[in-house]
Protein backbone atom coordinates (compact mmCIF):
# COMPACT_ATOMS: atom_id res chain seq x y z
CA UNK A 1 0.00 0.00 0.00
CA UNK A 2 2.65 2.20 0.63
CA UNK A 3 4.10 1.97 -2.86
CA UNK A 4 0.89 2.79 -4.49
CA UNK A 5 0.54 5.97 -2.25
CA UNK A 6 3.50 6.55 -3.40
CA UNK A 7 3.31 6.03 -6.85
CA UNK A 8 -0.25 8.34 -6.84
CA UNK A 9 1.71 11.10 -4.89
CA UNK A 10 4.56 11.02 -7.33
CA UNK A 11 1.60 11.08 -10.75
CA UNK A 12 0.20 14.10 -8.70
CA UNK A 13 3.12 15.77 -8.38
CA UNK A 14 4.29 15.50 -11.92
CA UNK A 15 7.33 13.75 -11.12
CA UNK A 16 6.98 10.10 -12.03
CA UNK A 17 9.86 8.83 -13.77
CA UNK A 18 9.83 5.19 -15.28
CA UNK A 19 12.05 2.51 -13.52
CA UNK A 20 14.59 0.58 -15.89
CA UNK A 21 14.02 -2.63 -17.88
CA UNK A 22 15.07 -6.37 -17.43
CA UNK A 23 15.62 -7.71 -20.85
CA UNK A 24 15.71 -11.79 -21.71
CA UNK A 25 15.46 -13.55 -24.75
CA UNK A 26 12.55 -15.47 -25.76
CA UNK A 27 12.56 -18.37 -28.98
CA UNK A 28 8.42 -18.24 -29.96
CA UNK A 29 9.95 -19.58 -32.37
CA UNK A 30 12.32 -16.24 -33.73
CA UNK A 31 14.57 -14.77 -31.10
CA UNK A 32 13.11 -12.05 -29.31
CA UNK A 33 13.76 -9.31 -26.65
CA UNK A 34 11.49 -8.74 -23.86
CA UNK A 35 11.82 -6.13 -21.62
CA UNK A 36 10.14 -6.62 -18.18
CA UNK A 37 9.09 -3.56 -16.42
CA UNK A 38 9.05 -2.90 -12.45
CA UNK A 39 6.18 -4.01 -11.05
CA UNK A 40 5.22 -0.35 -10.05
CA UNK A 41 5.17 0.69 -13.98
CA UNK A 42 3.31 -2.36 -14.95
CA UNK A 43 0.75 -1.10 -12.56
CA UNK A 44 0.67 2.23 -14.37
CA UNK A 45 0.87 0.60 -17.58
CA UNK A 46 -2.47 -1.46 -16.60
CA UNK A 47 -4.10 1.62 -15.52
CA UNK A 48 -3.45 3.86 -18.68
CA UNK A 49 -4.65 0.74 -20.54
CA UNK A 50 -7.66 0.50 -18.52
CA UNK A 51 -8.99 4.05 -19.30
CA UNK A 52 -7.46 3.98 -23.08
CA UNK A 53 -8.64 1.02 -24.56
CA UNK A 54 -12.42 1.58 -24.77
CA UNK A 55 -11.63 4.85 -26.00
CA UNK A 56 -9.38 4.17 -28.54
CA UNK A 57 -11.32 1.02 -29.77
CA UNK A 58 -13.98 2.96 -30.90
CA UNK A 59 -12.13 4.15 -33.16
CA UNK A 60 -10.34 1.74 -34.75
CA UNK A 61 -11.72 -0.24 -37.75
CA UNK A 62 -13.21 -3.41 -37.39
CA UNK A 63 -10.79 -5.41 -39.52
CA UNK A 64 -7.59 -4.76 -37.05
CA UNK A 65 -6.99 -7.73 -34.75
CA UNK A 66 -4.24 -7.75 -32.45
CA UNK A 67 -4.75 -7.42 -28.81
CA UNK A 68 -8.45 -6.29 -28.91
CA UNK A 69 -11.31 -7.93 -27.33
CA UNK A 70 -13.03 -9.92 -29.43
CA UNK A 71 -10.69 -10.14 -31.97
CA UNK A 72 -7.37 -12.84 -32.24
CA UNK A 73 -5.99 -14.51 -34.27
CA UNK A 74 -8.67 -17.26 -34.55
CA UNK A 75 -10.83 -14.43 -35.34
CA UNK A 76 -8.54 -12.94 -38.34
CA UNK A 77 -8.26 -16.30 -40.14
CA UNK A 78 -12.02 -16.56 -39.79
CA UNK A 79 -12.90 -13.25 -41.67
CA UNK A 80 -9.45 -13.89 -44.10
CA UNK A 81 -12.06 -17.33 -44.89
CA UNK A 82 -15.14 -14.98 -45.45
CA UNK A 83 -13.16 -12.65 -47.43
CA UNK A 84 -11.99 -15.61 -49.86
CA UNK A 85 -15.22 -16.95 -50.23
CA UNK A 86 -16.86 -13.18 -51.17
CA UNK A 87 -14.29 -12.55 -53.60
CA UNK A 88 -14.40 -16.04 -55.41
CA UNK A 89 -18.15 -15.81 -56.12
CA UNK A 90 -18.64 -19.83 -55.02
CA UNK A 91 -15.25 -20.69 -56.20
CA UNK A 92 -15.88 -18.88 -59.76
CA UNK A 93 -13.12 -16.53 -59.36
CA UNK A 94 -9.23 -16.25 -58.85
CA UNK A 95 -8.34 -14.66 -55.44
CA UNK A 96 -4.87 -12.74 -55.68
CA UNK A 97 -3.40 -12.08 -52.13
CA UNK A 98 -1.27 -8.79 -51.47
CA UNK A 99 0.35 -10.06 -47.84
CA UNK A 100 3.19 -7.83 -46.43
CA UNK A 101 5.16 -6.84 -43.57
CA UNK A 102 6.76 -4.37 -41.51
CA UNK A 103 10.19 -4.68 -41.09
CA UNK A 104 11.45 -4.36 -37.40
CA UNK A 105 8.28 -2.79 -36.65
CA UNK A 106 8.22 -2.55 -32.66
CA UNK A 107 11.74 -1.46 -32.90
CA UNK A 108 10.99 1.39 -35.23
CA UNK A 109 7.72 3.16 -33.57
CA UNK A 110 8.92 6.53 -33.52
CA UNK A 111 8.03 7.96 -30.24
CA UNK A 112 7.56 11.86 -30.99
CA UNK A 113 4.97 10.08 -33.76
CA UNK A 114 3.21 8.36 -31.20
CA UNK A 115 3.20 10.85 -28.97
CA UNK A 116 1.38 13.54 -31.11
CA UNK A 117 -1.16 10.73 -31.93
CA UNK A 118 -1.79 10.36 -28.18
CA UNK A 119 -2.06 14.50 -27.95
CA UNK A 120 -4.48 14.48 -30.50
CA UNK A 121 -6.94 13.29 -28.53
CA UNK A 122 -6.06 13.57 -24.88
CA UNK A 123 -5.31 17.22 -23.96
CA UNK A 124 -5.05 16.97 -20.14
CA UNK A 125 -1.29 17.64 -19.97
CA UNK A 126 -0.26 15.69 -17.08
CA UNK A 127 -1.44 12.46 -18.41
CA UNK A 128 0.14 13.61 -21.83
CA UNK A 129 3.67 13.63 -19.93
CA UNK A 130 3.04 10.12 -18.32
CA UNK A 131 2.17 8.87 -21.60
CA UNK A 132 5.76 10.41 -22.41
CA UNK A 133 7.35 8.83 -20.04
CA UNK A 134 6.12 5.57 -20.19
CA UNK A 135 6.91 5.75 -24.30
CA UNK A 136 10.65 7.46 -24.05
CA UNK A 137 11.25 5.06 -20.71
CA UNK A 138 12.88 2.69 -23.62
CA UNK A 139 15.07 2.80 -26.97
CA UNK A 140 16.57 1.49 -29.62
CA UNK A 141 19.58 1.72 -31.97
CA UNK A 142 17.50 4.36 -33.47
CA UNK A 143 17.47 7.32 -30.97
CA UNK A 144 13.65 8.13 -30.18
CA UNK A 145 11.92 4.81 -31.30
CA UNK A 146 11.14 1.70 -30.36
CA UNK A 147 8.52 -0.21 -27.88
CA UNK A 148 9.30 -3.10 -25.47
CA UNK A 149 7.87 -5.98 -26.28
CA UNK A 150 6.97 -6.86 -22.19
CA UNK A 151 4.39 -3.70 -22.12
CA UNK A 152 1.43 -3.62 -21.90
CA UNK A 153 0.32 -0.38 -23.22
CA UNK A 154 2.88 -0.92 -26.00
CA UNK A 155 0.34 -3.18 -27.75
CA UNK A 156 -2.36 -0.73 -27.68
CA UNK A 157 0.07 2.04 -28.22
CA UNK A 158 0.63 0.12 -31.68
CA UNK A 159 -2.85 -0.33 -32.64
CA UNK A 160 -3.25 3.39 -32.01
CA UNK A 161 0.18 4.12 -34.45
CA UNK A 162 -1.27 1.93 -37.29
CA UNK A 163 -4.46 3.50 -36.76
CA UNK A 164 -3.74 6.24 -39.27
CA UNK A 165 -2.53 3.61 -41.83
CA UNK A 166 -5.84 1.04 -41.36
CA UNK A 167 -7.71 4.46 -42.38
CA UNK A 168 -5.68 5.05 -45.65
CA UNK A 169 -5.95 2.01 -46.60
CA UNK A 170 -9.98 1.68 -46.02
CA UNK A 171 -10.90 5.12 -46.95
CA UNK A 172 -7.95 6.23 -49.12
CA UNK A 173 -7.16 3.67 -51.18
CA UNK A 174 -10.64 2.06 -50.64
CA UNK A 175 -9.59 -1.53 -50.27
CA UNK A 176 -12.74 -3.36 -49.17
CA UNK A 177 -10.88 -6.91 -48.29
CA UNK A 178 -7.95 -5.50 -45.82
CA UNK A 179 -7.00 -7.25 -42.67
CA UNK A 180 -4.41 -6.48 -39.91
CA UNK A 181 -2.80 -8.29 -37.16
CA UNK A 182 0.12 -5.95 -35.72
CA UNK A 183 2.63 -5.36 -38.75
CA UNK A 184 0.97 -8.42 -40.60
CA UNK A 185 -1.57 -7.28 -43.21
CA UNK A 186 -3.47 -8.66 -46.39
CA UNK A 187 -5.32 -7.47 -49.05
CA UNK A 188 -7.88 -9.36 -51.34
CA UNK A 189 -9.16 -8.56 -54.44
CA UNK A 190 -10.20 -10.24 -57.96
CA UNK A 191 -7.79 -7.22 -60.04
CA UNK A 192 -3.79 -8.47 -59.27
CA UNK A 193 -3.02 -5.42 -61.26
CA UNK A 194 -5.20 -3.20 -58.43
CA UNK A 195 -3.28 -4.44 -56.06
CA UNK A 196 0.26 -3.63 -57.87
CA UNK A 197 -0.59 -0.66 -57.92
CA UNK A 198 -1.46 -0.39 -53.98
CA UNK A 199 2.22 -1.39 -52.73
CA UNK A 200 4.01 1.71 -53.79
CA UNK A 201 1.45 3.91 -52.25
CA UNK A 202 1.59 1.98 -49.42
CA UNK A 203 5.53 2.29 -49.02
CA UNK A 204 5.57 5.76 -49.45
CA UNK A 205 2.52 6.30 -47.12
CA UNK A 206 4.41 4.01 -44.08
CA UNK A 207 7.27 6.30 -44.57
CA UNK A 208 6.17 9.63 -44.78
CA UNK A 209 4.07 9.28 -41.92
CA UNK A 210 5.38 6.20 -39.83
CA UNK A 211 8.83 6.19 -40.55
CA UNK A 212 8.61 2.55 -41.19
CA UNK A 213 9.57 0.40 -44.10
CA UNK A 214 7.99 -2.95 -45.51
CA UNK A 215 10.08 -6.13 -45.11
CA UNK A 216 11.04 -6.80 -48.75
CA UNK A 217 11.56 -10.24 -48.28
CA UNK A 218 7.89 -10.93 -47.34
CA UNK A 219 5.75 -8.64 -49.47
CA UNK A 220 4.05 -11.39 -51.54
CA UNK A 221 1.89 -11.15 -54.12
CA UNK A 222 0.10 -14.45 -55.24
CA UNK A 223 -3.08 -16.24 -55.81
CA UNK A 224 -4.94 -17.96 -52.67
CA UNK A 225 -5.42 -21.16 -54.80
CA UNK A 226 -1.03 -21.39 -54.68
CA UNK A 227 -1.54 -21.47 -50.47
CA UNK A 228 -1.32 -18.25 -48.70
CA UNK A 229 1.00 -18.04 -45.41
CA UNK A 230 -0.83 -15.75 -43.01
CA UNK A 231 -1.19 -16.24 -39.13
CA UNK A 232 0.38 -19.28 -38.75
CA UNK A 233 -1.84 -20.71 -41.26
CA UNK A 234 -1.45 -21.68 -45.12
CA UNK A 235 -4.86 -20.75 -46.72
CA UNK A 236 -6.11 -21.92 -49.91
CA UNK A 237 -9.57 -21.27 -51.16
CA UNK A 238 -11.58 -24.16 -49.46
CA UNK A 239 -9.41 -25.08 -46.25
CA UNK A 240 -6.51 -23.97 -44.78
CA UNK A 241 -3.70 -26.02 -42.71
CA UNK A 242 -1.05 -26.05 -40.35
CA UNK A 243 2.40 -24.35 -41.29
CA UNK A 244 5.28 -26.86 -41.67
CA UNK A 245 7.36 -25.25 -39.23
CA UNK A 246 4.73 -25.05 -36.43
CA UNK A 247 3.59 -28.49 -37.27
CA UNK A 248 7.51 -29.35 -36.53
CA UNK A 249 7.47 -27.63 -33.65
CA UNK A 250 4.38 -29.05 -32.05
CA UNK A 251 5.48 -32.87 -32.66
CA UNK A 252 9.05 -32.04 -31.53
CA UNK A 253 7.11 -30.95 -28.19
CA UNK A 254 5.20 -33.49 -27.83
CA UNK A 255 8.15 -35.96 -27.61
CA UNK A 256 9.47 -35.18 -23.80
CA UNK A 257 7.11 -37.30 -21.74
CA UNK A 258 7.13 -34.87 -19.23
CA UNK A 259 5.69 -32.47 -21.53
CA UNK A 260 2.88 -34.12 -23.43
CA UNK A 261 0.25 -33.46 -20.83
CA UNK A 262 0.92 -29.93 -19.99
CA UNK A 263 1.19 -29.57 -23.94
CA UNK A 264 -1.47 -31.83 -25.78
CA UNK A 265 -4.72 -29.68 -25.01
CA UNK A 266 -3.54 -26.17 -26.14
CA UNK A 267 -2.24 -27.95 -29.63
CA UNK A 268 -5.33 -29.90 -30.03
CA UNK A 269 -7.20 -26.34 -29.60
CA UNK A 270 -5.11 -25.17 -32.04
CA UNK A 271 -5.13 -27.59 -34.40
CA UNK A 272 -8.92 -27.48 -34.22
CA UNK A 273 -9.15 -24.36 -36.26
CA UNK A 274 -8.12 -26.18 -39.59
CA UNK A 275 -8.11 -28.96 -41.74
CA UNK A 276 -5.75 -31.46 -39.58
CA UNK A 277 -7.14 -34.68 -39.48
CA UNK A 278 -3.45 -36.30 -40.57
CA UNK A 279 -1.93 -34.43 -38.05
CA UNK A 280 -3.94 -35.64 -34.81
CA UNK A 281 -4.06 -38.78 -36.10
CA UNK A 282 0.03 -38.43 -35.53
CA UNK A 283 -0.27 -37.02 -32.82
CA UNK A 284 -2.39 -39.65 -31.26
CA UNK A 285 0.42 -42.14 -32.27
CA UNK A 286 3.00 -40.40 -30.63
CA UNK A 287 1.04 -39.49 -27.32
Amino acid sequence: MGNILLLNTQLVEGNYKHSSYIMFNISDPKPRNIHKAAVRDRLLHHALHRILYPFYDRQFIFDSYSCRIGKGTHAAINRFRTFSYKISKNKTKTVWVLKCDVKKFFASINHHILRGRLNECVSYTKVNEVFSEVICSFDTAKKGAGLPLGNLTSQLFANIYMDKFDKFIKHRLRAQYYIRYADDFVVLSQDRYLLERYLPKIRSFLWDNLRLELNENKVVLQTLASGVDFLGWVHFLDHRVLRTSTKRRMLKGLKGESRKLGTLPSYLGLISHGNTMKLRLRIASIV
